[in-house]
């Protein structure tokens, strides 16, 4: 009889009931399984092959302290996880196609966004500068927050000696401090800033959506500083003339400032002086003065310096208050000028007088692509002459003049003209490509 060998058919069964023999890890990557575990207090990275590094990428925390992973981990997978798992919205090709980048810009701005005078310390943000000031080029701050207000206490004993007394007992700042900030980040292109508080709710008061004389004072030192910028953005602050004068004569002799952008604040025909000597001695190329109080004085001031600049690009004065004073200074301004391409004068109550003197510019000057004059009160009149102007131009690729109460002929013949004018330019840039 035959007898069976029970020793060879012994099992070994695992106490992981999914395991097998095809699934065992190699070594290597046991390895870096240690790695990922013991990355904050061993942290090894540089070192490994690009397929290990996207291994530990994949599998490390994302909430790893920053000062362990800023300068360690490459922009890539790591990033995109930190930004994904943190916002609902990551475009990053608003970033340079950069995910470090994005996690770093937006991580900064929540922090002065959140930062209390008086409250947080300083230090907070600080902490941050040589974590990722090689990867900060923008700056979009979109809310910053007062100091805390202490509740009134009565003061009927001491009257007005009490309040007076009170006066020394102000925050040592209005809201962040960007001169403590700025010149630390050695990248910095762009900064965008509005000085409001969002979802204020019951607590609105008006004093929060204003710039301070100190506020300003603080900018003007920071901007001196920020020898990269290229863009500044101040906008929906409550800017009037004497904020805008102390800002410019802060950038006046800026290496490396290319654009700004006042845009929705108060300022007069004393700020925009200021501006008209910013134009005369930076390199500007694109200014933006929409809805502002800029009335013909100070848009004289603009047209002088205008007529001799060589470098502004983009000039936007809509909503303000420029009348044909300042329009046709606009107008014989631009008869000097070959640089200029864009021009925005809507919403000006400009009348037929400024058509005609934006129509000899029209005959005369080819280099203006865009002229917009919409929403003023430009007439039959003015639209033929504007008409008669666009006839003989061959340059301007945009010319809007609705709610002018123009000629609907000459609109329509305006139209045509630029029409005419986009095809060839499309034409010219097809065969600039194709000789390329």
């Amino acid at each position: 009889m035959y007898s069976y060998d029970y020793r060879k058919m012994r099992r070994i069964i695992a106490e992981d009931s999914d395991w097998y023999l095809a699934i065992v890890p190699c070594l290597s990557n046991l390895c870096l399984q240690s790695i990922v575990r013991n990355f904050e207090k061993k942290p090894i990275f540089k070192d490994l092959t690009p397929t290990q590094k996207d291994f530990v990428q994949e599998r490390l925390s994302t909430s790893l302290r920053l000062h362990v992973t800023a300068n360690l981990i490459t922009d890539g997978i790591y990033w995109r996880r930190c930004c994904t798992q943190r916002w609902d919205l990551c475009d990053v090709s608003l970033y340079g196609h950069s995910w470090k980048r994005m996690f770093f810009e937006r991580h900064m701005e929540n922090i002065i966004e959140l930062f209390i005078p008086d409250v947080t310390e300083p230090e907070t943000v600080l902490a941050m500068v040589p974590l990722c000031k090689n990867y900060v080029k923008r700056l979009d701050i979109s809310q910053l927050l007062p100091p805390i207000q202490e509740p009134q206490k009565e003061e009927e004993e001491y009257g007005l000696e009490m309040a007076a007394d009170n006066d020394y007992d102000r925050p040592s700042m209005d809201h962040f401090d960007f001169s403590i900030l700025l010149h630390k980040l050695t990248n910095l292109e762009e900064l965008h800033l509005v000085y409001r508080v969002k979802q204020c709710g019951m607590n609105f008061e008006w004093k929060m959506f204003e710039m301070t004389d100190r506020d300003c004072e603080s900018l003007a030192r920071a901007l001196k500083s920020c020898k990269t910028l290229k863009l500044l953005r101040l906008h929906q602050s409550h800017v009037e003339d004497k904020k805008c004068r102390l800002l410019v004569k802060s950038l006046l002799d800026h290496p490396s400032l290319r654009e700004l952008d006042f845009s929705h604040n108060l300022i007069g025909d004393k700020g925009a002086r200021a501006i008209g000597k910013l134009l005369t001695m930076s390199k500007l190329e694109t200014l933006n003065m929409c809805d502002n109080n800029i009335r013909g004085p100070g848009a004289k001031a603009i047209a002088h310096a205008l007529a001799k600049n060589s470098t502004l690009l983009s000039l936007n004065l809509r909503l303000n208050r420029l009348r044909d004073e300042g329009g046709q200074a606009i107008g014989k301004a631009l008869l000097n000028n070959n640089t200029l391409l864009h021009l925005h004068l809507g919403a000006n109550e400009v009348t037929v007088p400024t058509a005609i003197a934006l129509s000899k510019v029209l005959v005369q000057n080819n280099t203006l692509k865009s002229i917009n004059l919409s929403c003023n009160n430009l007439g039959v009149d003015g639209g033929k002459a504007l008409e008669e102007a666009m006839s003989c131009n061959t340059s301007v690729t945009e010319c809007d003049i609705r709610l002018t109460e123009a000629d609907e002929h000459s609109v329509s013949f305006i139209n045509q003209v630029v029409w005419a004018n986009q095809s060839a330019e499309q034409k010219r840039r097809a065969q600039e490509s194709k000789n390329k």
